[in-house]
């Protein structure tokens, strides 16, 4: 804790030589890996997650049963919160007391955001908006180091190619839309407030642990049960599309390392190829000895 709001700077090394993270979006495919990497570098990790009727903490069980990982005075902690609660951010934010922050949650598909535009903009717009006003309002600012998980969606409609962080931004969902609010708070706060916060635009990334509504899940979920007898047929959209596809375990590691610039600034993360899904399906298919046409 700071004995006055302008710490010196032996204070604010001091402060941010504690490590402790708080993530949100922890039980998500990011947030998870991003845990597991932080403990791993020694961090003391605190997830928001959201209150459920029905468990959805399946990516990181095996954190949270680890008796090595949580106990009374381990080094992983999970905390309920919703990012459109503003008065429970505080209240996190002042007791945790985070040295970084790295802010993941998101309502993230496209299409679903067309039917929840407001509950979209409500959890991907104002939802930053909330988590910078606390840590600003806690007198965090100068202290905490911040990331969002910005997206390629805000491209939208390609001004050029390949996009880098100069690429004009075009919009063309209520998620991106939302996200483009995100982005430009993350740089305000930045300017405002002389904080170190950060903005990493990521494009598609993938692993076992990707929600099963996202195109890579559908097709290797259905190529497996095609092979298992279960399911006899795939049907996709646009096998032209063409998309960068990473490993999320590459991605968040990117995120850590912005935050631990000498500055703040904004990055793209991405491979810098691209395939199209067409090729994504005929790799797949090819792990089970079958060829499309």
């Amino acid at each position: 804790m700071f004995t006055n709001d302008s710490p010196t700077r032996a204070e604010i090394d001091a402060f941010r030589a504690r490590k402790v993270a708080l993530v949100t979006g922890i039980s998500g495919q990011d947030g998870s890996y991003l845990a597991e990497l932080l403990l791993q570098k020694g961090y003391r990790v605190h997830g928001i997650i959201r209150r459920s009727s029905s468990f959805n903490t399946a990516r990181i069980e095996h954190l949270y049963s680890n008796p090595v990982t949580h106990s009374e005075n381990s080094n992983f902690k999970l905390h309920y919160g919703d990012m459109t609660d503003s008065s429970c951010l505080m209240k996190l934010i002042a007791s945790i007391q985070p040295s970084e922050v790295y802010h993941l949650a998101a309502q993230s598909h496209v299409k679903v955001s067309f039917d929840l535009p407001e509950y979209t903009a409500e959890v991907d717009a104002v939802g930053t908006l909330r988590l910078l006003d606390a840590i600003h309002a806690c007198g965090l600012t100068k202290k905490v180091r911040f990331y969002q998980a910005s997206t390629s969606e805000l491209f939208g409609k390609v001004q050029e190619v390949p996009q880098k962080e100069t690429t004009p931004f075009y919009p063309r969902s209520p998620y991106a839309a939302a996200k483009l609010y995100s982005f430009w708070i993350v740089v305000n706060y930045r300017e405002a407030y002389d904080m170190f916060a950060c903005n990493g635009i990521l494009f598609n990334h993938e692993s076992p642990r990707r929600g099963e509504t996202f195109v890579t899940r559908k097709i290797t979920r259905s190529v497996a049960k095609i092979a298992l007898g279960q399911q006899d047929q795939l049907q996709l959209g646009n096998l032209n599309a063409r998309r960068d596809w990473g490993h999320a375990k590459e991605y968040v590691e990117a995120m850590w390392r912005i935050l631990q610039h000498d500055r703040p600034d904004d990055f793209v993360i991405a491979t810098g190829k691209n395939y199209t899904v067409r090729k994504f399906v005929e790799l797949a298919f090819k792990e089970i000895g079958r060829t499309i046409v």
